[in-house]
């Protein structure tokens, strides 16, 4: 159970400033949450509960749902793409192409892969930011659908 780890993102109430901090379940568990950390206060706001998918990226650090992360595909290509959690992780690629089976061509798509499909095709996974550091990012990809 202590492997569960949950990233709290908290918007201070007076000036705005955003903070993270990441506690295992173990952790919540053994005393109250405003004993942790000031941001489980009234001055703080909070954004949002990530849970960690489990993974590391190249780079050792652990990737959570609404990270914003670049993959080297099996064929050498970089996508872009956001972890979601929808029943369980999903990677969401942007302008992932699907190749056709007989081989006429490629379809420039969104897709997502689950956590397993994705370890097998993707190599090199880097988190580069996640979408309360980089908010345009997220407008970004909704702009585009």
């Amino acid at each position: 159970m202590n492997n569960i780890k949950i990233r709290y993102t908290f918007r201070h109430k007076g000036n705005g400033n955003i903070e993270m901090k990441w506690y295992s379940i173990g952790q919540l568990e053994e005393r109250a949450a405003a004993k942790l950390s000031p941001v489980f206060s009234d001055e703080y706001e909070l954004i949002s509960r990530d849970l960690y998918t489990g993974f590391k990226d190249k780079n050792g650090r652990e990737i959570y749902e609404g990270d914003c992360y670049t993959a080297k595909h099996k064929s050498g290509k970089v996508y872009t793409g956001q972890v979601k959690y929808e029943l369980s992780f999903v990677f969401d690629i942007k302008g992932f192409e699907e190749l056709f089976i007989n081989g006429v061509g490629a379809v420039k798509t969104n897709r997502t892969f689950d956590i397993h499909s994705f370890i097998k095709w993707f190599d090199e996974v880097e988190v580069i930011c996640n979408i309360y550091e980089e908010p345009e990012l997220l407008e970004a990809s909704h702009a585009s659908k």
